[in-house]
């Protein structure tokens, strides 16, 4: 695990379903990451939806190049039961992937129920995503924080 909390480096994954609603939640992440990680270097990689997330994760957890990672997707209620399926097999995807690696991940990913297409709720999750996104970014410098404390501990009682 990458531990360069001065500069670090957070793959933000994008679904592609959705990507008009999807992508403000890296424009809220990106704008909030000014402020509270202002050195961060912030990678955006797009995949086809949310459950080609989790594998995506692990591998780019895998590199040791990253701090964080980011996902973000919009999982919409169809009327089937696939969306329940589709967004539990993302969210605990993800946090296996944080569990075998100590690469944290976060996930900006929601399911609404009876989301239709159309711009009343179009433009409530647009807007609703920017939220989500800048407040991943206040988790990613918290817990980015612990970390190097808890490493900090570690060398100090080392010494």
């Amino acid at each position: 695990m990458k531990t360069s909390t001065a500069t670090p480096r957070i793959a933000f994954i994008k679904a592609r379903w959705h990507a008009d609603v999807v992508d403000r939640a890296y424009e809220g992440f990106a704008a909030e990451a000014a402020t509270l990680l202002p050195n961060a270097v912030i990678d955006s990689i797009d995949v086809p939806g949310a459950f080609e997330m989790p594998l995506v994760a692990k591998k780019l957890a895998k590199t040791g190049k990253y701090d964080a990672i980011v996902a973000a997707a919009l999982v919409v209620d169809g009327g089937i039961y696939r969306h329940d399926f589709v967004a539990d097999a993302v969210v605990t995807g993800l946090m296996n992937v944080g569990l075998e690696t100590e690469v944290p991940c976060f996930s900006v990913s929601l399911t609404p129920h009876n989301y239709q297409e159309v711009d009343v709720l179009t433009s409530f999750y647009r807007d609703h995503f920017v939220k989500k996104g800048a407040e991943a970014a206040g988790a990613v410098r918290q817990i980015l924080d612990l970390d190097a404390r808890l490493a900090a501990e570690d060398r100090a009682a080392v010494a």
